[in-house]
């Protein structure tokens, strides 16, 4: 794994990859190097056979406050739309076939809410701060917010977050289905999150990264072709090495030794 300056990269556990942002001075603010170094860990990770599941976290006070307002306040509309501003910042997660969890404590504002928000699976603690108060800039979420956060929450409660760029905590994250789990305190989410990736990462990655692929497609696709391709997805698994370890270990009642093919 190379070496970077923005990020930190460490395995906790087997089978698990964690990534920590790390501008502790400018509390995890988001920019183009850093998201150039996120990238990269991400598909290496990704093309990494031994990791099974990746965590994706930041500091006790801020997952990541926002993006960085001196990288993009001089922008002008032609440079922004030429140079096709911020679409890096979101363009390889959701191409990331192994799961990933992002831990977020502190602020996860802005881009940093965006952020958390591409991840598979949310844990947070209930003193996390989400919102997207770009309205108070001048300007809107770029990086998705406005569509995946809608997906979350839906889309009268999105309207007034983003209208007002009113925060949420951590507690009402979890109430609002935004995340999956809250913590009691920071060390507990970033453990939590490990854990879950590490139970994850034992499990077969054929079926991982088939569950995963379908349940995204369920945000996609209307319902009855989402079922068609569930179905489809489900069928060809028979095909797969780790369907017949699996079903003859319950059958046999024993702890399955999966081949991951």
């Amino acid at each position: 794994m190379s070496s970077y300056e923005n990020i930190l990269i460490s395995a906790p556990k087997p089978g698990v990859g964690l990534i920590t942002l790390n501008r502790p001075r400018a509390l995890n603010a988001l920019s183009t190097a850093l998201f150039q170094e996120l990238n990269d860990a991400l598909r290496q990770l990704d093309e990494d056979k031994s990791t099974g599941a990746i965590v994706l976290t930041g500091s006790e006070k801020a997952f990541a406050a926002g993006a960085d307002i001196k990288e993009m306040k001089d922008l002008t509309f032609s440079e922004a739309f030429n140079t096709n501003f911020i679409t890096s910042w979101s363009s390889t997660i959701p191409g990331v076939r192994t799961p990933l969890i992002a831990a977020v404590n502190g602020h996860a504002l802005g881009g940093g809410c965006e952020l958390a928000l591409m991840a598979d699976i949310i844990y947070c603690s209930a003193s996390a701060t989400f919102g997207q108060p770009e309205i108070k800039l001048g300007i809107i979420p770029g990086a998705g917010g406005s569509q995946r956060l809608t997906r979350a929450v839906g889309k009268s409660k999105a309207m007034e977050l983003i209208l007002t760029g009113k925060n949420f905590s951590g507690t009402e994250a979890g109430q609002w289905g935004v995340a999956s789990r809250v913590f009691d305190s920071s060390e507990a989410c970033v453990q939590g999150a490990v854990d879950t990736a590490a139970k994850i990462a034992r499990m077969s990655s054929v079926a991982v990264k088939a569950a995963k692929e379908v349940v995204n497609k369920s945000q996609d696709l209307p319902l009855r072709d989402g079922l068609e391709y569930e179905r489809k997805v489900f069928h060809s698994l028979f095909g797969s090495k780790d369907q017949k370890i699996g079903m003859t270990a319950f059958a046999e009642k024993k702890r399955p030794e999966w081949s991951n093919e």
